[in-house]
């Protein structure tokens, strides 16, 4: 295992200017998929890197007689797996005479921030990304008794002890590979139920924000894979008196952030309030499980917003409503809802439609 470790860790960089791109993309079921080539030398810019291709019709894109799909590099990260100057390539998947398939949900966010009253506002987001540790070959929670469970919620949250913090290790990895990766994740908490995690993504503005939380999905998955421990975005792993897990959206624009902006927060709001059902229909599977009323969660069947009020489908801040500026937080978004599917409607919502 030793001479394992010592050639996974080879640094190839002494030998050759060769070196790995791992291409990363979205199936046709909303996970990841990943495979690596070599490149003739270092690359900085996705426009240097060339397209390529995988079998759609192993992954829900395409049909057998008709199978292959396009994938276009879109941004690039320094791998924090291989380190030196590999790269993590992450793309989004065409047909062959450039169509984007029904799949890829980034080509339609970028539409969205590219249009010009958009851009203008500099929409800022801040996910909080929440996820659950679960033991590989039972399908429970890390740190869980088998067949049982752990004392009642209350001392987890952003708690310390053997007996109330489960996989800090590989919650830790994870907050630092990102970094190394120039994510910017700005920081980690340990959720209400036990084997629960967040980290929170941003600020990032418009298509980067979708960006960045799907590699540090994709980092947090190879983490756990190296750890033995199953990654688990369910909303609702565990039924009971137990929390579910969000994907908190948090969102700003120029407008919000300057001078008066409380009355475009609150007429953003507004519009929230007027589309709630075509948001809930694209903001996760099985959100029905989590947006109960009860849990710190809105019921899915209604809107509702408020200052400090984390039972409402939209918070407000209390510096928020002291400063007369700011941000809002969107509290319905699931676990694993697709991020540029949320921002770039967010953003539509509240800049484009005009009720």
């Amino acid at each position: 295992m030793s001479l394992l470790n010592d050639l996974i860790n080879l640094n190839i960089s002494e030998v050759t200017k060769k070196c790995i791109a791992e291409y990363i993309w979205i199936d046709g079921f909303g996970k990841l998929r990943s495979k690596a080539r070599t490149l003739p030398a270092p690359v900085t810019d996705p426009a240097e890197l060339p397209k390529w291709n995988f079998d759609g019709s192993s992954m829900g894109q395409a049909p057998g007689e008709d199978s292959e799909i396009i994938i276009y590099p879109q941004a690039i990260f320094p791998d924090p797996f291989r380190r030196g100057n590999h790269i993590l390539v992450l793309c989004d998947a065409y047909t062959p005479d450039g169509k984007p398939i029904p799949s890829n949900k980034r080509h339609g966010a970028a539409e969205i921030f590219s249009r010009p009253e958009v851009a203008a506002e500099e929409p800022w987001y801040g996910i909080e990304q929440e996820y659950t540790l679960l033991q590989r070959d039972v399908v429970w929670p890390l740190g869980w008794p088998l067949g049982g469970f752990p004392g009642p919620q209350g001392p987890y949250y952003c708690g310390i002890g053997a007996d109330k913090s489960f996989g800090r290790d590989i919650v830790d990895a994870h907050y630092k590979a990102c970094l190394y990766a120039g994510i910017n994740i700005s920081g980690i908490n340990g959720e209400v139920m036990p084997a629960q995690w967040e980290f929170q993504i941003g600020p990032a503005v418009g298509i980067s924000a979708g960006d960045q939380i799907w590699v540090a999905r994709y980092i947090l998955e190879r983490i756990t894979e190296i750890a033995g421990v199953v990654l688990s975005l369910d909303p609702k792993p565990i039924q009971g008196d137990w929390n579910g897990a969000g994907a908190h959206a948090n969102y700003s624009t120029n407008s919000m952030r300057g001078d008066g902006g409380y009355e475009v927060i609150k007429e953003a709001i507004h519009k929230l309030s007027l589309r709630h059902k075509e948001h809930i229909s694209a903001y996760g599977e099985g959100n029905e499980r989590r947006l109960t009323g009860r849990h710190e969660t809105a019921s899915i069947d209604s809107f509702s917003w408020g200052v400090a009020n984390r039972g409402a489908s939209v918070r407000v801040g209390r510096e928020t409503e002291r400063d007369g500026k700011g941000y809002f937080e969107d509290r319905r978004p699931a676990s694993n809802m697709d991020p540029y599917v949320v921002t770039s409607m967010i953003a539509e919502t509240t800049i484009v439609w005009k009720p």
